[in-house]
């Protein structure tokens, strides 16, 4: 455990000396924010109509209205409601997309660097040595999903109606920012070691790492569409399919990761 620490030390201290890495998980954190909001708020704001006198978010109406807790919101403010949580989902992205892109530059960085082969000499494990890297893409990502969840609710209690805010507290709604996001950010970041491991371009990894935003993206067009909803019994299954797949991503990354191959091919 202490080399995995003292590992995780030198790769925390490596994003610090070059930040611009983590901009790709920013700018999706900034836009996954702005999006709802610029659909619930400013566009009835510029239009000038209620959210309510649209025909469009009668379904949304309909389902608040058989919640108990939602029950004392206004039509406009039910239909808020559901816009911001739906739209939770993409909260999601901002973990990925900052898993990814530190994760391919950690190894491929390394690589290109010249202070891998330095690193795969030492009497560290394959494990230990991906452990360290998995966490130290995955401690900023989770960072950035608490930053932007936490502007998320300040936005929502700021500008939303009076209520709405509270739904975005429910346990189904914090599971998906806080169970699904991480396990989503620890596939992709895996999916991008274990193609760090073969190529010699951060892009290609981040690209095969960019696999799980599918899964992700359909889900919020399943939701958007009432085709289906992300209750607890739900994200329950979802997380454990997850944490399977991660628990295989593991194996096949140890697997790929021949040391002997790695140094001869990367020289």
């Amino acid at each position: 455990m202490s080399r995995v620490l003292a590992l995780l030390g030198k790769e925390l201290a490596d994003l610090r000396q070059n930040p611009a890495v983590f901009l790709p998980a920013v700018l999706t954190g900034f836009l996954s924010i702005l999006l709802p909001f610029f659909i619930a708020i400013i566009v009835p704001q510029f239009a000038g109509e209620r959210l309510s006198d649209s025909s469009d978010f009668e379904i949304a109406v309909e389902m608040y209205r058989r919640q108990p807790s939602m029950r004392a919101l206004d039509p406009e403010g039910a239909i808020q409601a559901w816009i911001f949580q739906q739209f939770l989902v993409l909260l999601v992205l901002a973990p990925v997309a900052g898993s990814m892109s530190v994760a391919a530059y950690s190894v491929i960085g390394e690589k290109q660097a010249r202070s891998l082969e330095p690193l795969l000499a030492t009497p560290l494990t394959t494990f230990e040595l991906l452990a360290a890297k998995v966490l130290g893409s995955l401690l900023p990502a989770l960072m950035l999903t608490l930053a932007c969840f936490g502007v998320y609710l300040g936005g929502v209690a700021l500008l939303a109606q009076p209520g709405v805010f509270l739904a975005l507290l429910t346990p189904s709604s914090l599971a998906i920012v806080f169970v699904l996001g991480p396990l989503a950010a620890l596939a992709a970041l895996q999916l991008a070691v274990c193609a760090s491991s073969r190529v010699n371009d951060a892009r290609s990894a981040q690209q095969i790492g960019a696999l799980i935003i599918l899964p992700i993206a359909a889900l919020l067009v399943l939701q958007l569409t009432g085709s289906f909803l992300l209750t607890i019994p739900a994200i329950v299954f979802i997380a454990l399919a997850l944490a399977g797949v991660n628990a295989g991503l593991m194996l096949v990354g140890i697997a790929l990761f021949d040391r002997e191959s790695i140094l001869t091919r990367w020289r």
